[in-house]
């Protein structure tokens, strides 16, 4: 029976030799597969980069998925002060995968895309830190959603964006919910009905981003605004966005009620009176960067 076994170092050269004839090389498993988003960090500034540009940055339930947990990890961390989301490639994002929502996928699948997706544009709009959309390319359907769901974008001349959905049959109606409530009722209107895009410029004098700028400016521009940012009490930014937010969507007096508790709250951090005492002073604030109170 013994002879039925090759020696160990006999038998390893046999297999090597029938990985070779099997392959034609050595046993090759190929690279590993592109994470969805990548995220980097350093002086209180995330940066999220949409890592698809082959298929336009889509926005797939696996790249939505990345995205949520990009942003959520270590989301009330003393170190983040602010988020910047970009893209690599001449695509910001093209919008969903319509590879993902054929009658194949099933409804479930339809509904946990859509749900995660309003999850995502969400918790932008909700998580303590500005988010600010770096963009230079295209940004369509969700991914012009994306855009109107960052508190501040920062764009590049030849940036333009459209909710082309009605084109292909799907009425871009989630899109709808960030972008009408960034630009006017009719802007958004002629732009969901007919999926015409806008340029930059028309972006800008509706609403819907920030600035534009020339695209060797744009990184300079982009961080100038997010080291703004880092430079105020994280606190006082925490309060004043979700305060914002929140005061956006009452009426007028109740906006002003919401808003004026939350001032007298401002001026109870420590934080509040750090900076009222620093201009008194004629100095820099010193921020703790801590939600603690000054007094009662």
């Amino acid at each position: 029976m013994a002879g039925c076994f090759l020696p160990r170092a006999a038998g390893l050269f046999q297999l090597r030799r029938t990985t070779t004839l099997l392959t034609g090389t050595r046993f090759y498993r190929g690279p590993e597969p592109e994470p969805p988003t990548l995220k980097q960090q350093s002086d209180g500034i995330r940066r999220i980069i949409l890592n698809n540009p082959k298929k336009r940055n889509a926005l797939s339930l696996s790249m939505l998925e990345s995205l949520r947990e990009n942003l959520i990890t270590d989301v009330d961390s003393d170190d983040l002060r602010v988020i910047i989301i970009s893209a690599k490639g001449p695509v910001f994002s093209s919008g969903h995968d319509l590879k993902e929502l054929t009658s194949t996928q099933g409804r479930e699948h339809h509904t946990k895309v859509f749900h995660t997706c309003a999850e995502v544009m969400s918790l932008i709009q909700d998580i303590p830190v500005p988010v600010v959309a770096m963009v230079n390319g295209v940004a369509t359907a969700a991914g012009c959603q994306l855009v109107a769901s960052c508190d501040i974008a920062v764009v590049t001349e030849q940036s333009t964006f459209a909710t082309p959905g009605v084109n292909v049959g799907l009425f871009c109606s989630t899109p709808a919910v960030a972008i009408g409530r960034a630009v006017p009722r009719k802007v958004a209107m002629e732009m969901l009905l007919t999926g015409t895009p806008i340029s930059a410029h028309d972006a800008l004098l509706h609403g819907l981003v920030s600035k534009v700028v020339p695209e060797e400016r744009l990184e300079e521009e982009t961080l100038a605004i997010a080291r703004r940012v880092c430079q105020a009490s994280r606190p006082v930014v925490a309060l004043g966005k979700a305060t914002f937010q929140r005061q956006m969507a009452q009426g007028r007096d109740a906006a002003y009620a919401t808003a004026s508790k939350v001032m007298v709250d401002n001026l109870a951090l420590s934080d509040g009176q750090e900076g009222i005492r620093a201009f008194i002073e004629k100095r820099k604030p010193v921020w703790s960067h801590r939600a603690e109170p000054a007094h009662d």
